[in-house]
């Protein structure tokens, strides 16, 4: 290894984020600076590896293992943490990289904040004082999230509101604590006023698009915030929305935090959470809807109310489109329809009460994927194996060449060293091998570049034959075809179709 390899490792926990000193930026200049007083800085290369967001209780996270590897792959010399909680908050996992995986690969391992350095204590790990650290830390890290939420909780006792985003209808005031937003407010008891003269969430959403009044994503966009997309929007309420409103007690002035939660540690996806497991706190905030309306408008929306079920599965799933508005199309489970909901409240769009019969648009699809597949299956794949059998025999041909004229030229030598030849000879003879030997590696490299090509195309015609085998065995479209070869289909009216293939061949 030409240059003195040093990765700076940092990790930076959600808790980690709050606390300035550990932030990456400063966390990469003190490591930075440790690494380039080294003696070895002349002749140095720096690698940073960054994990953020990730607990240190384990070692699956990306950059680390993007680390081992490297360290596996003998690539990288030295490492250095801030502190040893840095690397792993586990003091067996931890101890195991330190005393027996770095060793064997002559990895340097120094945490600096615990003046601990292997090319200073070659046998041990720190001794009393880290591994009591290291006990510490394996507490702080169980006993970190129930203070985080303990801490929240009484802040949010005290009458703080915790969340970045603020519920449609408040806004964040003095103190960061919740107040009323009295344009928005005002749509939210015109909602909850409806909902009680009896009208039901289609027509309320219908009368709110009659009023002209923006959606709360619109609302938000128009007051700063730039967390939606609302380039579809067009001022059109869904019943969706509409519901959340009259089913949030939020509007009461009840506090609910934690309804969902990260399916996993450093990653973004989330999950509901049972109810049970929400925190609620009564009259934290002034409430918008009076206790009394709030509940007269759920007696009356139990009628929707119903039990969560899994999702069907169909061929289609998440993949028809409107092609006037872009938006998603509803399949029916009563009529095997799909149609467009998004504009069914103006009659004005084209795609307003825009259907298609699931049935009909399936046997669309695969009549489609058949004939084309027919087309596949006709094309005559013999000529291209044909061809690349050829150019094999050929690439084998020229290495059989290669290797008689290295023979060669050592049978020339070993004449050489025989005395059987003299140097003038072994010279000119040497020359010629050497032109040889370029003159054939040159054809060599350019036919091995064009089988490899033929090759991979010849793999991908195999897949595109067998995928439109796959089409051709079955009577009818399928959830396995439609995920192979159909990304999503947009629908226009008079049952026209525009489809995007996954794959080419079909378009």
């Amino acid at each position: 290894m030409d240059k003195y390899v040093v990765a700076l490792y940092i990790r930076l926990s959600v808790e980690d984020s709050k606390t300035e000193s550990y932030s990456i930026k400063n966390q990469l200049t003190a490591l930075r600076k440790y690494a380039e007083d080294l003696p070895e800085s002349d002749n140095i290369e720096i690698l940073e590896f960054v994990d953020n967001g990730y607990s240190g209780t384990n070692f699956e996270r990306p950059a680390v293992q993007e680390l081992l590897d490297l360290v596996r792959m003998f690539k990288i010399n030295c490492i250095i943490v801030k502190d040893f909680s840095r690397f792993g908050r586990n003091a067996i996992d931890t101890g195991y990289f330190i005393e027996r995986m770095f060793p064997l690969f002559k990895i340097r391992f120094i945490s600096v904040n615990d003046n601990f350095d292997t090319l200073e204590n070659p046998s041990d790990t720190g001794g009393v004082e880290v591994a009591f650290k290291y006990l510490i830390s394996e507490y702080y890290s169980k006993d970190l999230s129930e203070k985080s939420k303990s801490a929240k909780y009484t802040k949010m006792k005290a009458g703080e509101y915790q969340s970045n985003r603020c519920i449609y209808g408040y806004r964040k005031g003095n103190n960061n604590r919740l107040e009323i937003d009295e344009e928005a407010a005002n749509v939210v008891r015109k909602i909850f006023n409806m909902s009680l003269q009896g009208k039901n969430a289609f027509q309320i959403m219908k009368e709110l698009y009659a009023q002209g009044i923006p959606t709360p994503a619109e609302y938000k966009t128009m007051k700063g915030f730039k967390g939606y997309d609302i380039s579809r929007s067009s001022s059109m309420w869904q019943r969706s929305a509409v519901l959340r409103i009259l089913y949030d007690e939020r509007y009461i002035g009840t506090y609910i935090v934690g309804k969902r939660a990260v399916t996993e540690v450093g990653g973004y996806k989330m999950r509901l959470k049972d109810e049970n497991e929400w925190f609620k706190i009564p009259n934290h905030n002034p409430a918008i809807i009076e206790k009394e309306i709030f509940e007269q408008v759920q007696a009356g929306l139990k009628r929707y109310k119903s039990i969560k079920r899994k999702y069907n599965e169909y061929p289609l799933r998440s993949k028809i489109f409107c092609g006037c508005c872009a938006h998603t199309m509803y399949r029916g489970k009563k009529d095997a329809e799909y149609s467009c909901k998004f504009t069914r409240i103006d009659d004005s769009y084209a795609c307003h009460n825009l259907t298609i019969k699931e049935q009909e648009l399936e046997n669309l699809l695969f009549e489609i994927m058949s004939k084309q597949a027919k087309v596949i299956l006709n094309v005559d794949a013999s000529e291209n194996f044909n061809e690349l059998s050829n150019k094999m025999a050929e690439k084998i041909n020229f290495e059989n060449q290669i290797e008689d004229c290295y023979s060669q030229k050592m049978a020339s030598y070993e004449k050489f060293i025989k005395k059987e030849i003299d140097i003038d000879t072994y010279r000119k003879d040497n020359i010629i091998y050497d032109m040889r030997l370029k003159e054939l590696n040159q054809l060599h490299s350019s036919i091995s570049k064009n089988t490899t090509q033929m090759a991979m195309l010849k793999e991908e015609k195999d897949l595109l034959r067998s995928i439109a085998a796959a089409v051709t065995s079955e009577n009818a479209l399928t959830q396995k075809l439609a995920d192979a070869l159909i990304e999503k289909v947009m629908v226009f009216p008079d049952n026209q179709i525009e489809i995007v293939w996954k794959v080419q061949a079909f378009a």
